[in-house]
């Protein structure tokens, strides 16, 4: 059975980060299919730098959202995110490694590599919040 503290610290309200870093994650997918889809070719850039730009807003204002929380878990939030993110750092290296080899050159590099960097930022908070949402921390 669950304690009565235990289940209202499970019922707090906190801000809708997931569904932000979810949709952010959504964005980069759009982004990077759209560029795929012309591959050999060169991609027109102007949607996939919108898409990113999109991504990269609806992750930096989840992170402000999180930021504000005073009663969170925030150390069991950097360990779980930490681990989470060293494994996403090796991953994407893997992936940028691929785009050199294949010759993915100019702009179209870069832009494939800042969205690399939102893919690899997101996952880990979400499964860090995850975790930290559901931890007990008392009240001052």
């Amino acid at each position: 059975m669950i304690a009565p503290e235990q289940k209202a610290w499970a019922d707090r309200k906190v801000p809708p980060v997931t569904g932000l870093w979810m949709l952010s994650l959504a964005l980069i997918a759009g982004g990077v299919s759209y560029l795929a889809a012309y591959l050999p070719k060169r991609a027109p850039l102007g949607p996939a730098v919108g898409l990113l730009a999109a991504s990269g807003i609806v992750l930096g204002v989840g992170v402000v959202l999180l930021a504000r929380q005073r009663e969170f878990a925030w150390r069991r939030f950097r360990q779980v995110a930490g681990w989470t993110f060293l494994a996403y750092i090796v991953i994407a290296g893997m992936i940028e490694y691929a785009f050199i080899y294949d010759h993915t050159h100019g702009a179209v590099l870069i832009v494939m590599t800042l969205m690399l960097f939102v893919f690899m930022l997101a996952p880990p908070l979400l499964v860090g919040f995850t975790v930290a949402r559901f931890e007990h921390v008392p009240r001052p």
